[in-house]
């Protein structure tokens, strides 16, 4: 399975990229190549590029096709707008990672599911994340 993480060397996606080559995924890593304390684990394959400039992702990515494109770093509609247009055609499955903070808050029930209302009117953070959720389940 060919995966792109967007990212994939920050504090958890690291630990999930290392997880991936262990378990034989054909990884890929879009980011700058800023991040040295975290290193890129042996066998995945880095496209240099900045995903907040469409021109650069595009150019990293070179018109290859990926079963799977993970964005660890997308926090707001417009990096979700910057992903489907660069991805929409490349991928079988777009993986958005989210936030716990998206849920309702206070809970009005414990343990927060899936199903548990997306509502936090009290971090700009939540707020977009939940945007963002929204707008894919529309795209």
């Amino acid at each position: 399975m060919k995966v792109l993480f967007i990212g994939g060397t920050g504090v958890i996606s690291s630990a999930c990229s290392q997880l991936a080559i262990e378990r034989g995924i054909d990884l890929y890593l879009l980011n700058r190549g800023s991040t040295t304390s975290r290193p890129v684990p042996e066998g995945a394959r880095v496209l240099n590029g900045d995903i907040r400039d469409p021109q650069s992702a595009r150019k990293a990515v070179g018109g290859q096709s990926f079963d799977a494109v993970v964005n660890w770093i997308a926090f707001t509609p417009g990096h979700i707008q910057t992903d489907l247009d660069l991805f929409r055609g490349c991928t079988e499955q777009y993986i958005f990672i989210s936030s716990a903070s998206a849920y309702q808050t206070p809970p009005s029930y414990v343990p927060t599911t899936e199903s548990t209302v997306l509502y936090n009117p009290y971090w700009q953070y939540s707020r977009d994340k939940i945007a963002c959720e929204e707008m894919l389940v529309k795209a």
